[in-house]
């Protein structure tokens, strides 16, 4: 399921920046790397930084040279997959990819409503799979030139109290957005920690590679998908 698209509303970055972080007066995060507190113990994948909390296990799948295509966190039968992507300056996107969320899943026979939640609106979904029913909560943080889509699933979508530490993840969550300019909703790169990538494909740590795409097929980008 494609969540984001190149077009839409936003086709180049504005001037103007939003607040976030210390700017706005928050106090927990996802911070941007230039409001983020030193003093806790991440793991560094590049434009985004989670943080090391004991009890939650760190699944990411990469390419074969290495090239991170999703982070999945997981506590018990609770997960939470993170999707950094580039926004413009000036407004945040979240507002507009939940719209294409909401239509993507609703294409695909999912119930959907809105709920206020921590991070403000945020979607609810139950989508039809294979092995049945999967319930899905959707949030979107919008950052100076970046949005983090965070989407729980299992118990901790409609029971958050269930998982407690993914939550804990997400609010120390930093996102390095770097500045290159990038087109709009395009994900930022992810990489391996290089403890882990030294390791090679033999080692245990290594996620499984997925087959490489022919060379005139473009990678996709990641998207949330529910796990039947």
């Amino acid at each position: 399921m494609a969540i984001f698209n190149r077009g839409g509303r936003h086709a180049r970055a504005e001037d103007t920046p939003i607040p976030t972080g210390s700017e706005s007066g928050a106090t927990t995060g996802p911070y941007d790397a230039a409001d983020a507190p030193d003093d806790v113990q991440r793991l560094d994948l590049g434009s985004m930084k989670i943080p090391a909390v004991p009890g939650v296990e760190v699944r990411v799948q990469a390419g074969p040279e290495g090239v991170v295509q999703q982070v999945v966190l997981g506590e018990g039968p609770s997960t939470l997959q993170l999707i950094a992507v580039a926004a413009p300056r000036s407004e945040g996107i979240w507002d507009e990819v939940r719209e294409e969320v909401g239509g993507s899943l609703a294409a695909q026979g999912g119930q959907l409503q809105e709920a206020e939640g921590p991070y403000g609106v945020e979607l609810l979904a139950r989508v039809p799979t294979p092995n049945g029913p999967v319930d899905l909560r959707i949030a979107g943080i919008d950052g100076p030139r970046w949005m983090v889509q965070a989407v729980f699933q299992g118990p901790v979508a409609t029971t958050p109290a269930s998982a407690p530490l993914l939550g804990e993840c997400l609010r120390g969550l930093v996102v390095d957005r770097g500045q290159e300019a990038k087109p709009v909703k395009e994900p930022l790169p992810l990489r391996l920690p290089k403890e882990v990538a030294a390791q090679g494909p033999d080692g245990a740590a290594t996620p499984p590679a997925p087959p490489a795409p022919p060379a005139d097929e473009p990678r996709r980008r990641p998207s949330p998908r529910p796990r039947s």
